[in-house]
């Protein structure tokens, strides 16, 4: 499984990548391996400020639909609208084309909580 270094990671395997004071969520290899094929992706939270393990939207694969959740509170500024048509690239390229929601971090604080590579690797190694 590919496990970016640079990145930072939930129990519920979504990932985190920090870019000054915005972050983009996105959910991980491991999740998306799981899931296998993704055929739509729903977020209707745009606009909206969502606390910390709140979902935000909803990715369903051909087996089953599992809700998405905040690593960090924070607006929802933007939704990534390839995934509109193309869903499949979280299966593809789940860590940069992939990426699902982009937002505004409420507090920085809340990254120090998450799980850090080497950490992820453990849990899902299991």
């Amino acid at each position: 499984m590919n496990v970016p270094a640079n990145l930072k990671y939930t129990k519920d395997h979504e990932w985190l990548k920090v870019e000054g004071d915005h972050a983009y969520i996105g959910i991980t290899d491991h999740a998306q391996h799981e899931l296998g094929d993704i055929v739509f992706i729903e977020v209707e939270t745009v606009g909206e400020t969502l606390g910390k393990h709140e979902s935000f939207g909803t990715i369903e694969a051909v087996k089953t639909v599992s809700d998405m959740f905040m690593p960090i509170g924070g607006e929802v500024l933007e939704f990534n609208e390839d995934l509109t048509t193309t869903p499949e690239i979280i299966n593809q390229d789940p860590y940069e084309k992939g990426w699902v929601i982009k937002i505004q971090i409420a507090d920085a604080g809340e990254i120090s909580d998450l799980l850090d590579a080497a950490q992820y690797s453990e849990l899902i190694k299991g």
